[in-house]
């Protein structure tokens, strides 16, 4: 299945995390894509993410038939306030040139002349847009204009910020991408506006932002019926509602059941009972 943007570019209804692999991520990413995993998300930031890993098992992958243009690839700009002193630009630099030498700086990365999607990894500060962070989205419209990445999106961002950006901005976000709380309507209020523009939302964490969810035991009978496990039904009940997912599984076998999940079927009742479980 795929999911498809304002700006008519479509994408694979399930994505990988490279979040935390450090070391493995080279190992961890050709493992996601042999299981099956079309869609691998990344960020140029050395505290959380190794970039380039990414890129060498592609690299990897692609000697073994595995071409890039089969595969989706997003990765992210991360302002200095997210970095530590191994920026992948010139911290003293504007941030449009910022913006430009750390995208450059991943296409080295990912051993490639586009990516798919670039997502700014979140505004400046968690109330309104300021000057800086219009300047950042401004840099990041001009790759789009380009043609170096086929969509542009923003993660961590709240209700106001993105009906802002969607307001005023020559191109308002293809995604969003934020960590997905069940007891926060799982981002209702972000979704709906998502839903409302077309945008597509990409939740992380949703599992481990909602341990007690996955517990619960209305979620384990939901999962007994259907003879799986109580991740896979978070994660279909995420595409139900129009959600991408994101898994950062370690585990070979959970990345195959991991996507497996697609096949599910929840009942109009398991949708409304998994929606609300922590109101």
């Amino acid at each position: 299945m795929t999911l498809t943007t304002y700006n008519h570019i479509p994408m694979p209804s399930f994505m990988y995390g490279t979040a935390w692999k450090k070391e493995a991520t080279k190992q961890l990413v050709e493992l996601a894509v042999t299981a099956g995993f079309k869609a691998i998300d990344t960020a140029n930031q050395l505290i959380h993410y190794e970039e380039a890993l990414v890129g060498e098992a592609l690299q990897a992958l692609e000697k073994e038939g595995i071409k890039r243009d089969t595969l989706f690839l997003q990765t992210k700009f991360t302002s200095a306030g997210g970095q530590d002193h191994r920026t992948p630009y010139d911290a003293s630099a504007d941030l449009t040139t910022q913006v430009r030498q750390s995208f450059d700086s991943s296409l080295s990365h990912l051993c490639t002349d586009y990516v798919d999607s670039y997502v700014l990894h979140g505004p400046h500060s968690r109330r309104g847009l300021g000057d800086a962070d219009w300047e950042v989205w401004e840099a990041m419209e001009g790759l789009y204009h380009s043609g170096k990445t086929k969509m542009i999106g923003i993660s961590n961002v709240v209700a106001g910020q993105l009906t802002q950006l969607c307001a005023q901005a020559k191109h308002k976000p293809m995604v969003v991408q934020n960590r997905c709380y069940a007891v926060l309507g799982w981002d209702k209020e972000v979704r709906e506006i998502c839903r409302a523009h077309g945008i597509i939302y990409q939740g992380f964490s949703l599992l481990t932002a909602n341990s007690a969810v996955l517990a619960d035991p209305e979620i384990r009978t939901i999962a007994k019926r259907l003879g799986t496990g109580s991740a896979q039904i978070i994660f279909r009940f995420a595409m139900h509602i129009g959600m991408l997912p994101l898994t950062g599984t370690t585990n070979p076998q959970h990345m195959k059941e991991d996507l497996q999940a697609e096949q599910l079927a929840l009942s109009p009742e398991d949708i409304r009972r998994i929606e609300t479980i922590a109101l």
